[in-house]
C-alpha cells in the first residue's frame, strides 16, 4: 500500500509539475503579446500597412519592410528546403553508418547549429556578397559595375538558409525515421528499386516531417536580424525591390532600428510596437499556412 501511494504521489508530483510549467509558458506568451497589442494597436492602421515610410521614420508605413520579409522568407525556403530535405534522404537511406563522408556531414550540421548568428552574417558578406557577387561582376562588366558585389536579398537569402538548415536537415531526417522498415521491405518485395522506394513510400510518409522542417525555418528566420545586418537590410528604402541583386527593408531590421538609432524614442515608441505585432502576425500566417498544408497533405495520405 505505502509502495502504490508513493507512485501515485510521485505520479501526481510528474502531472502537476508538467502542467505547471506549461500554464507558466502559455502566460508568457500570453504577457508578452498582451504588452505588444497594448503599445502597438494604436499605431496599427490600414495607412501604417499599406504605406511607405518618410523621411525621418516618424511617419508613413512599414508596407515596404512587409514585402521585404515575405520576400526574405520565401526565397530562404526555396533555397534551404529542398536542399535540407535531399541531405537528410543522403543521410538516412543512402549513407552507410561507418561512412567518413556521412560522418563529416553531420559533424558538419551539428557545428552550424551551435554558430552565433552573426557569424552567419559575416560569412554572408564575405563569400556570398565579396566572393561569389563580386566574382559575377567581374566576370560580367569586368568589376565596373557593381550589381551582384553588393549586398541585396538574394545573399540574406542565401545567409538565411544556411543557418536554417540544421532544423531543416535534422526535422526530415526524424521523419523518415518514423517510416516503418516493413513498408520500405514491402516495395522492395514487389521489385521497385531503391529511389523508387524513396520517392512512392518514404517521401509521402514523411511529407509532414519535412513540412514541419519548413515551419521551423519560417519561425527563425522571419525573427532573425544579426544575418541580415551585411548582406542585404536597409534601413530606409522607401520603394519595393524590384529584382534579387536589390537591397530591402525588412522588420525585424526595422524594429532594431528604431529602438537603438532613434533620436526620439518617445515618438517611435508606438511605431516599435506596431512593427513588432506585424512581425509576429506574418510570422503566424507563414506558419498556418505551412500548417495547413501539412494537415492537408496528413488527411491526404489518410484517405
Amino acid at each position: 500500500m505505502t509502495k502504490y501511494f508513493r507512485r501515485s504521489v510521485l505520479g501526481f508530483s510528474v502531472v502537476g509539475l508538467t502542467a505547471a510549467a506549461a500554464i507558466f509558458i502559455v502566460a508568457m506568451v500570453a504577457l508578452i503579446m498582451s504588452v505588444i497589442i497594448a503599445g502597438g494597436s494604436s499605431t496599427l492602421t490600414w495607412e501604417f500597412l499599406t504605406a511607405a515610410p518618410r523621411e525621418g521614420m516618424t511617419e508613413g508605413g512599414i508596407f515596404p519592410a512587409i514585402v521585404g520579409t515575405a520576400l526574405l522568407v520565401i526565397i530562404m525556403s526555396i533555397a534551404g528546403v529542398p536542399v535540407g530535405a535531399i541531405t537528410a534522404i543522403y543521410l538516412h537511406e543512402y549513407a552507410s553508418s561507418r561512412s567518413i563522408l556521412a560522418r563529416g556531414i553531420r559533424f558538419a550540421v551539428n557545428t552550424l547549429a551551435g554558430v552565433p548568428a552573426i557569424v552567419f552574417g559575416l560569412f554572408g558578406l564575405g563569400f556570398f556578397v565579396r566572393f561569389v557577387g563580386g566574382g559575377l561582376d567581374r566576370v560580367v562588366s569586368g568589376g565596373e559595375v557593381l550589381k551582384w558585389g553588393q549586398p541585396n536579398i538574394l545573399w540574406a537569402s542565401l545567409t538565411m538558409a544556411l543557418l536554417t538548415l540544421p532544423v531543416v536537415i535534422v526535422s526530415v531526417e526524424e521523419a523518415m525515421k518514423a517510416v516503418p522498415q516493413e513498408l520500405r521491405a514491402a516495395s522492395y518485395a514487389l521489385g521497385a528499386t531503391k529511389w523508387q522506394t524513396i520517392r512512392k513510400v518514404v517521401l509521402p510518409n514523411s511529407i509532414t516531417g519535412i513540412l514541419t522542417g519548413a515551419i521551423l525555418a519560417v519561425s527563425r528566420g522571419a525573427g532573425e536580424v544579426a544575418p541580415i545586418l551585411f548582406t542585404g537590410a536597409a534601413y530606409f528604402l522607401p520603394q519595393l525591390p524590384t529584382g534579387l541583386s536589390d537591397q530591402f527593408m525588412e522588420l525585424g531590421y526595422h524594429v532594431y532600428i528604431m529602438s537603438t538609432q532613434s533620436t526620439n524614442v518617445d515618438a517611435t515608441r508606438g511605431i516599435q510596437y506596431a512593427t513588432t505585432l506585424v512581425l509576429l502576425l506574418l510570422t503566424f500566417v507563414l506558419n498556418f499556412s505551412a500548417i495547413f498544408l501539412r494537415s492537408r497533405a496528413r488527411s491526404a495520405r489518410r484517405g
